[in-house]
């Protein structure tokens, strides 16, 4: 019986794509004087900023490149994100029938709690775990498992939203059904599932390994509720 829906928050319940980009692209122009392509860039989401930032400035102080990108990030947040359709409804939908809600991201505490006002969405969340809240990051299971005991919810009565191989690592790791969302950027990127044969060691294809293979794949919000339902029974 499902008694408890999480939920990441960047790509899942808000759009952040503009935000994240441009984010990223002032960070390069600063650090190295130019900026990269948004298929370099959406590469990183999901993964926990500071993972992205030693990868992309490997020669910068870590903490001074990510200073850089939310110094940024926090000029233009509150004009650059929106949610995605039908997201508010489906969390106030959820929260009347009684489902403990929780998100589990890779964001940062601040920005996460202020994009959850700026939604209205603050009064439906039972638990939010942040990057600054566990010592393990998606797709390990601590973020998810964190969440769960704040919420005092059992994994198999329990189901996590993402858009990322992250996000459903994360549940998978941790006995949560997890259910991936077609409508983000990271999405549309496309998570690869199948690799190019034989001796293919590339990221996508280290993918194909079964803790990152979604449960379910959704394309709207009201798809995710018609799975809720369907675990109910």
């Amino acid at each position: 019986m499902i008694d408890t829906v999480l939920f990441d928050f960047d790509g899942t319940l808000a759009d952040t794509n503009d935000l994240i980009i441009a984010s990223w692209q002032y960070t390069y122009r600063e650090r190295i004087g130019h900026t990269v392509s948004k298929e370099e860039i959406l590469k990183t989401f999901g993964e926990p900023l500071v993972e992205s930032m030693r990868k992309a400035f490997p020669e910068f102080d870590v903490d001074e490149s990510i200073e850089i990108y939310r110094s940024f990030q926090r000029e233009i947040f509150s004009d650059a994100i929106k949610p995605f359709p039908g997201v508010p409804e489906l969390v106030k939908e959820l929260s009347a029938r009684g489902f403990k809600i929780g998100v589990v991201t890779s964001r940062a505490r601040t920005s996460t709690y202020l994009g959850l006002e700026l939604f209205g969405l603050d009064p439906y969340i039972d638990a939010v775990i942040t990057c600054d809240d566990c010592p393990e990051h998606k797709p390990a299971p601590g973020p998810c498992l964190a969440c769960l005991e704040a919420l005092g919810s059992k994994p198999e009565n329990s189901v996590m939203v993402g858009d990322s191989k992250y996000d459903i690592g994360c549940a998978n790791n941790a006995g949560v059904t997890s259910v991936m969302v077609g409508w983000s950027m990271a999405a549309a990127a496309g998570v690869q599932y199948e690799s190019d044969g034989p001796g293919d060691e590339s990221e996508d294809a280290r993918a194909v390994d079964p803790a990152f293979i979604p449960d379910y794949t959704v394309s709207s919000a009201e798809e995710i509720m018609s799975v809720i339902r369907s675990l109910e029974c």
